[in-house]
């Protein structure tokens, strides 16, 4: 009766109806290959491909709402990471099936991974900040864990878009240089990992005010205070084992939500490369819109976490998405590179370069204040402005 129960409570009639929305465009697609590899009339073209990205971002929605759910049930960091690799997974797969489709797409990771960085750094975090400045005015993130996503940022971001362009040949690392990069890179990622889910998980939950002490918090060393979602730490093994029906059944339904996605991936890819090409977009566009599809969901949950005052919940979302997306995307695209022998261009122009050191900075002194204010928001915000302005340049 009780797993009765938890199912009837996992499998609602909204998540049906994104798996069916899901696993029953794939079938389409599937039925109507050969329509779909012609050359499709540009109304048509739209209008299959504005499809393919509505069931996408539909199954996004669902696939955030099982980590929220499982992020709820198993508590910080662990829910935050859940709901992060979840997005992350998901743009990994897009990127890969635009490399893995027709055509040359030697630049297509790092005009993805640096469109992911200004949409992170500046419109999700701006917005968050903005929307949280506006309707809390003692708000702040935990420094430490703050600047933990920081220092890995600044190290992944010149492993990624400036030194390929320095030690590289032709704004590509050469096939020697390829695989210590993919495992320095995998190590670095999975010691940061082990930390924030071990020792160092109190750099990654909220503060508060060291006025607001009392039950249920821990002094930090930044004056702040973190607060403790339960009196007494429990062992995530422990939750897991106690509820393992609910967990194994969300699991199950998340990885279901983000198939279709995968499947999907591939038709979306040809179909958005016809139709920019055919608008003549600037080839960056193809990355910047994958970025969004993907990151639409989390940054709608980021701004409900800044609504509500969580601005460390907004850090772990958008710092600790950007560090899994870089630390997951570049191995994974130099290992497809390496074995399909693709040349994969990692090296930014100058003007990018210029951006994310400014954006790095400017998030160095927006979050290492003693609270963050509407106005940082604006700032991040016209930073990501500029970026557009720079891509139609």
């Amino acid at each position: 009766m009780r797993t009765q129960h938890i199912l009837r409570g996992v499998l609602t009639p909204a998540v049906i109806i994104r798996l069916a929305l899901g696993w029953g465009a794939f079938i389409a697609t599937l039925v109507a290959q050969p329509f779909l590899a012609a050359h499709l009339p540009t109304p048509a073209l739209i209008a299959v491909l504005g499809a393919i990205v509505a069931v996408i971002i539909v199954c996004a929605f669902g696939v955030v709402v099982e980590a929220e759910h499982l992020a709820h049930r198993l508590g910080d960091p662990y829910g935050t990471l859940i709901l992060t690799l979840s997005i992350v997974l998901i743009e990994v797969i897009l990127i890969s099936a635009v490399m893995l489709g027709p055509g040359e797409h030697a630049t297509i990771a790092r005009d993805s991974v640096m469109a992911v960085s200004m949409i992170i750094l500046n419109l999700v975090v701006g917005a968050s900040l903005l929307i949280g400045g506006l309707r809390h005015r003692d708000v702040r993130a935990n420094s430490t864990g703050v600047s933990t996503y920081l220092s890995l940022l600044v190290v992944l971001g010149t492993v990624a878009f400036a030194l390929p362009g320095l030690i590289g040949e032709g704004g590509a690392y050469t096939a020697g240089q390829e695989i210590p990069i993919i495992i320095l890179t995998v190590i670095l990622y999975v010691a940061f990992l082990t930390r924030q889910m071990g020792a160092q998980r109190d750099d990654f939950k909220e503060v508060v005010s060291a006025g607001a002490t009392g039950a249920g918090v821990a002094p930090q060393g930044d004056g702040a205070v973190a607060r403790q979602e339960k009196p007494e730490r429990v062992s995530v093994l422990a939750i897991i084992s106690e509820h393992r029906s609910e967990v194994i059944a969300r699991a199950l339904v998340l990885v279901m939500t983000v198939i279709p996605i995968v499947l999907l991936s591939h038709d979306m890819a040809s179909l958005l490369d016809d139709g920019l090409d055919r608008a003549g977009a600037p080839i960056a566009l193809s990355g910047i819109l994958i970025a969004m599809i993907v990151f639409l969901p989390e940054t709608l949950t980021a701004i409900r976490a800044a609504l509500g005052g969580e601005i460390q919940r907004v850090s772990n979302l958008c710092h600790g998405a950007l560090v899994s997306t870089v630390g997951l995307t570049i191995p994974a695209v130099l290992t497809i590179g390496l074995f399909t022998g693709q040349t994969v261009i990692l090296a930014e122009n100058p003007t990018n370069l210029v951006l994310l050191g400014v954006t790095l900075l400017l998030t160095l002194t927006t979050f290492s204040g003693k609270r963050v204010t509407a106005l940082h928001g604006a700032a991040h915000l016209m930073v990501f402005v500029l970026y557009g302005m720079t891509v139609f340049s």
